[in-house]
């Protein structure tokens, strides 16, 4: 479904699950950011309507779920940590063509966004099914439904935008480009990416 062309080893889970304090604290910050992108696309292109209506009830569920984070924490008696480079996102931003019109520039970012979603929604899989607490299984369970359906909705707005056939070759491009920083970067359990 959401066409990886790498899949995250599943014993990933296990090293995330001996660092729960860093995974939790990357968790948060990852939201954090995605509700701060969200805001900074409507700010960037407030004039594409349709996507200023599907992005604000994101914001908002994003908030929610850096705030869902940091209740999981102090539940659990842990602390959120510093937040850290996310050397996965800026890897991907780093490929994202410069230049050009604002059509292109919007295009770019909602399929970056897409493809952090669907990364997200992997990773919250393999937790949801991998980890040995119930209680988190579930907590990731809820997440990964949620980034699912962000992933899907960037998507499809960069082809309503875009068209269907440039974006989904752009895509391909994307995926293909994504599976190399999977490649070279070490599996760790202290990050979501």
């Amino acid at each position: 479904m959401l066409g990886l062309k790498l899949k995250t080893d599943p014993r990933w889970a296990n090293l995330a699950e001996k660092t729960l304090e860093e995974i939790l604290t990357d968790h948060a910050y990852c939201e954090q950011k995605a509700a701060t992108s969200g805001i900074s696309l409507i700010q960037m292109f407030p004039e594409k309507e349709k996507m200023v209506d599907e992005v604000v009830p994101v914001v908002a569920e994003e908030w929610g779920h850096f705030k869902m984070v940091l209740d999981e924490l102090k539940k659990r008696g842990l602390k959120l940590g510093r937040q850290r480079k996310d050397i996965y996102v800026n890897e991907l931003l780093k490929f994202q063509q410069k230049g050009g019109d604002r059509e292109n520039v919007f295009i770019e970012k909602l399929l970056t966004f897409a493809l952090i979603e669907a990364r997200s929604c992997e990773r919250f899989r393999i937790l949801s099914t991998n980890l040995e607490d119930e209680g988190l299984r579930q907590f990731y369970h809820t997440f990964m439904i949620s980034e699912a359906g962000h992933y899907r909705m960037f998507l499809n707005l960069a082809e309503e935008y875009g068209g269907k056939d440039k974006v989904q070759k752009r895509w391909q491009e994307y995926l293909e480009h994504e599976k190399g920083i999977m490649e070279s970067m070490e599996l760790r359990g202290d990050r979501m990416h």
